[in-house]
């Protein structure tokens, strides 16, 4: 997964864009884009504002490179491929290859950078529309698309019954997934624990795949 140490080189210029970089992020995830000024964010890297504009030409052109810092880090979680994903499913069960899932998930927000920018999307979705496009293209539909190819190749392996499309199957099971990872992240934000949310994540496991199996 790519991150700031690969965007920024170790050297000063680097090391100030990506100090800009951070507070800016800091700053967004905890009150929001509109609410947060220039001054702010310099008074916290410890440069003056107009220093600023020698590394970003605008706040919003801070934002924009916090939106590609998360397209770039999404980009980076490679994915297996139609070939990866079948050799993989071919020596794993449907139950199986969803917990396993979920505990990628649980070690992908491990990452505080990826939660701040993820806070960030979901503040700035309904006023920014290169937020909204982030959610749909990469949560959303990227999900749906790579478990659909999932379920099309269990199908096909006779572990799946296939009454159903890939698609609407994909849709069903993944819908509930995407509410119970947003309760998780607001838990894990205000550290409370998530013990029963986990178990009720096992659970939607457990009934999904006993309503799908062959």
């Amino acid at each position: 997964m790519l991150g700031l140490d690969q965007l920024f080189p170790a050297k000063e210029s680097g090391n100030t864009k990506r100090r800009i970089l951070e507070a800016a992020i800091d700053l967004f995830s905890l009150n929001g884009y509109s609410a947060v000024s220039v001054r702010e964010i310099t008074k916290q890297v410890g440069i003056k504002e107009s220093a600023m504009y020698n590394h970003f030409k605008t706040k919003d052109d801070i934002l924009d490179s916090i939106y590609r810092l998360f397209t770039s880090m999404s980009e980076g979680n490679g994915l297996p491929d139609e070939a990866q994903l079948k050799a993989i499913l071919e020596h794993t069960d449907l139950e199986t290859f969803l917990k396993q899932g979920f505990e990628i998930y649980k070690r992908t927000i491990e990452n505080p950078l990826l939660v701040k920018i993820w806070r960030i999307l979901n503040i700035e979705q309904y006023r920014d529309p290169r937020a909204r496009d982030i959610i749909l293209t990469y949560i959303y539909k990227g999900t749906i698309d790579f478990l659909e190819a999932a379920f099309a190749l269990l199908q096909e392996q006779r572990k799946m019954n296939d009454e159903y499309s890939p698609k609407v199957l994909a849709i069903e099971y993944q819908y509930p997934i995407f509410s119970m990872m947003t309760e998780y992240l607001l838990l894990t934000f205000d550290g409370k624990e998530t013990d029963e949310l986990e178990d009720r994540v096992r659970s939607h496991i457990q009934y999904f795949t006993k309503y799908v199996k062959n």
